[in-house]
């Protein structure tokens, strides 16, 4: 489909049609006064990127050998130092301008569209043209293209990417959505209030682009080069010292305190480095690894610290039971079978497609046949169902947050404890009634976790053995972030964001 092409969308009520958006030309206006709804990457010119290769401390070394060199007249000597000067800087300007052009390529693919009331016509463009003001729409598996305050309509948005926090949240009328969300549920209207560099995913790529730290591919070259020179430098003094005592003439002395001097210059050790990082570059490759530079594969090697990311990184960023405590009168199974009659099969909803997924086989072979499900809303907290079982008896399903059933329904004294047991043990609790219409029952609580992947806990532990300090930094609860560090080996001391500093203990999580 062309970018432009008009589509057609579904038609909104009254009540979600609040804004009509902006025409073409307030709309170039703005993208002249506001820019490119990117994240600008400051891409020096390839000529730049070369001589950059030639403008650094190992390079210098190098070329410090060569000019000595040339003062002694050893202009073979002088041409072979030259020569591992261009080699090392063609092969990593060759190296990482195969990984950038493989990650543009990736970022071309992945480029987003927005939906865009333009003229008062919906068109797709692309998501870079959006400028504050517009008017987009945000279906159901949207990606949020910019930070925008919805005027109508309801959505799910998973803020994982943002935030850290997998369990998604409710969005309606004047709540804000951010770029880089995902919508689960829902559709709405939102009005663009900050794009490109001025969105709040925007402002954390900025911090990351500022943050510089010394290279310890180039600490080592320093580090190795300053023993090496410590004991030439002795060595040549000693003969400097020695030729001056034995009355050898000042043009001999200089020209041996030159060679004596040109002795430090370990002028094959940058080579090494470069060639020994080429070839682990090319065996990451092999694996899927793409590194932007050939020192990454130094800087990863030397990390002492790692700070990981709790959600898709240490879990799954998925939802799943983690337990079910069924209510007297009930099993496991049947408060399993009751929320997913409750459970919207259509929506990408995770907490439903965790419970349909839990109830497996059973929830297909209940006797009771769903008349009429209600989608879980925001305002009321709940999601319902109304179903007949066999003898023709109505049941009235609901499921939801506990405070909110646990005035509509017959609750046990010990609910509350249980609720509270499980929340913190990191759980999201959803609880489960079912009865007549008008008397109804608390059945279960549903128990709900984003669990750690199989291989977190094996991994911190290699990397303790490694001498590697492991930080889970997390912007979830404290009291989930604890639960998920607990599981993966990680000792759960809370390390809050106004307390970080460089003396973090071993094993601890940082939340954000």
């Amino acid at each position: 489909m062309p970018p432009n092409a008009e589509i057609d969308v579904p038609q909104f009520s009254a009540s979600m049609t609040t804004s009509t958006g902006l025409s073409s030309v307030e709309a170039r206006q703005r993208l002249v006064k506001f820019g490119m709804n990117i994240i600008k990457e400051e891409a020096l010119p390839r000529w730049r990127v070369f001589l950059a290769k030639f403008s650094a401390p190992i390079p210098w070394m190098l070329e410090i050998a060569i000019v000595l060199q040339l003062v002694l007249g050893q202009y073979v000597e002088a041409a072979m130092v030259g020569s591992l000067l261009l080699f090392n800087a063609i092969l990593g300007f060759i190296q990482e301008g195969r990984a950038g052009a493989a990650l543009a390529a990736l970022k071309k693919r992945l480029a987003p569209t927005a939906l865009v009331c333009r003229d008062n016509v919906w068109i797709r463009l692309p998501a870079s043209e959006l400028v504050p003001g517009d008017a987009i729409r945000l279906p159901l598996g949207a990606l949020v293209p910019a930070d925008a305050n919805i005027v109508s309509g309801s959505v799910l948005v998973d803020q994982s990417m943002l935030t850290g926090e997998s369990v998604p949240i409710d969005a309606s009328t004047g709540n804000t959505v951010y770029a880089g969300s995902l919508v689960r549920r829902g559709q709405a209207i939102a009005m663009v209030t900050a794009t490109g560099s001025k969105t709040f995913f925007g402002r954390a790529a900025e911090l990351v682009r500022i943050a510089h730290s010394r290279s310890t591919e180039q600490a080592a070259v320093f580090g190795a080069t300053r023993n090496l020179a410590i004991v030439n430098g002795t060595v040549a003094a000693l003969i400097v010292a020695a030729a001056y005592a034995i009355a050898l003439p000042s043009a001999e002395v200089i020209r041996l305190a030159l060679t004596a001097l040109l002795a430090t210059i370990p002028a094959a050790l940058p080579a090494t480095f470069t060639l020994s990082a080429a070839f682990g570059a090319q065996i990451l490759a092999r694996r899927g690894v793409l590194l932007t530079r050939l020192s990454a594969a130094h800087e990863a090697a030397a990390m002492d610290v790692l700070c990981a990311d709790k959600t898709g990184t240490l879990t799954r960023n998925a939802l799943e039971v983690a337990a079910v405590i069924a209510m007297p009168d009930f099993d496991r199974e049947r408060v399993l079978v009751l929320a997913a009659l409750a459970s919207s099969e259509a929506d990408q909803d995770p907490i439903d497609a965790a419970i349909r997924a839990s109830a497996g086989a059973s929830s297909r072979g209940t006797n009771e046949q769903l008349v009429r499900f209600v989608p879980f809303d925001p305002a009321t907290k709940i999601a319902e169902a109304f179903a007949l079982d066999r003898d023709g008896n109505e049941l009235r399903i609901i499921k939801g947050a506990f405070e909110v059933i646990s005035e509509m329904a017959q609750v046990p004294t010990d609910a509350r404890r249980q609720v509270d047991e499980l929340a913190g043990q990191g759980h999201r609790v959803i609880a489960v009634a079912a009865g007549m219409p008008q008397s109804l029952r608390l059945t279960g609580l549903i128990a709900l976790s984003d669990p750690p992947r199989e291989d977190s806990a094996a991994l911190v532990a290699t990397l303790r053995e490694m001498g590697v300090r492991t930080i889970m930094v997390s912007g979830d609860s404290a009291v989930t972030a604890a639960a998920i560090a607990r599981k993966v080996g990680i000792a759960d001391t809370v390390c809050p964001q106004q307390q970080f500093s460089d003396e973090l203990s071993t094993d601890m999580l940082a939340l954000g």
